[in-house]
């Protein structure tokens, strides 16, 4: 039984499966472009969307290459809002205060609402 051992393999490190009779996803290459000028490629899945922007191994924020640096998004794409847009949507500023000084007064007496 020791001569069929698997002595000497590190069995976490290697695969004992061969890629025969594999077929891989199609795929198509990205390029991001950062302002230092770094270019990253990456592999995506024919289907995938990239994502307009990825991070460069510098730190900075790269940019779909061939994309307009001017360009902030589409006609059709909505602004980003805020979590205090959203507030201000569903009360107005003296609601807000309102509550703020009630949860205020509610922390200096020592209420601890009971959250289970």
């Amino acid at each position: 039984m020791a001569e069929r051992s698997l002595r000497g393999m590190s069995i976490g490190a290697k695969s004992l499966e061969s890629d025969e009779n594999v077929d891989f996803a199609p795929r198509r290459e990205v390029a991001y472009v950062c302002p230092n000028g770094h270019r990253t490629i990456l592999p995506l899945a024919e289907g995938a969307d990239a994502p307009d922007e990825w991070e460069c191994r510098c730190g900075q924020v790269a940019r779909l290459e061939g994309q307009d640096d001017n360009d902030q998004g589409d006609a059709n794409s909505k602004a980003i809002r805020t979590h205090w847009d959203m507030l201000i949507e569903r009360r107005s500023e003296d609601e807000l205060k309102t509550v703020l000084d009630k949860r205020l007064k509610m922390h200096r007496e020592g209420w601890f609402p009971d959250y289970e």
